[in-house]
């Protein structure tokens, strides 16, 4: 990519993380990204694994409540890594354009909880 020429302005989308303070190291933007990409990794990974379990589930006949509420609780997962991956991503881009600390996140409290509901379910699956 070559220099943005003095005076023309930034075309990069989104205006709302570009468009503000001035250009980081791209050593931090690149970081920034990869732990991006390492989010959307997780929450594909959380969808997948809801998605298998109700077609694992539905091999051997009904799928139980208890299993259902294990799949839907890996799909939320993944939605809100997704979802809540792109918001940190906005969030620490333009902290580091403004040269500001890097914001805090709930999205790890919510993936522990989420992740320890699923294995609630799994016991008393299990233990059926």
């Amino acid at each position: 990519m070559t220099a943005q020429p003095p005076g023309e302005p930034d075309r990069r989308w989104p205006r709302y993380v570009y468009g503000v303070g001035t250009e980081p190291d791209p050593r931090f933007t690149l970081a920034n990204e990869r732990t991006f990409l390492a989010w959307i990794r997780t929450a594909l990974g959380f969808l997948a694994g809801g998605v298998g379990v109700m077609a694992i589930a539905g091999l051997s006949g009904p799928v139980s409540l208890e299993v259902r509420a294990a799949a839907i609780a890996l799909i939320v997962c993944g939605v809100a890594c997704g979802v809540g991956g792109l918001t940190r991503w906005v969030r620490n881009e333009r902290a580091l354009r403004q040269q500001h600390p890097l914001p805090s996140s709930p999205l790890f409290t919510v993936v522990a909880v989420g992740i320890a509901a699923v294995a609630v379910v799994a016991v008393v699956v299990v233990l059926q």
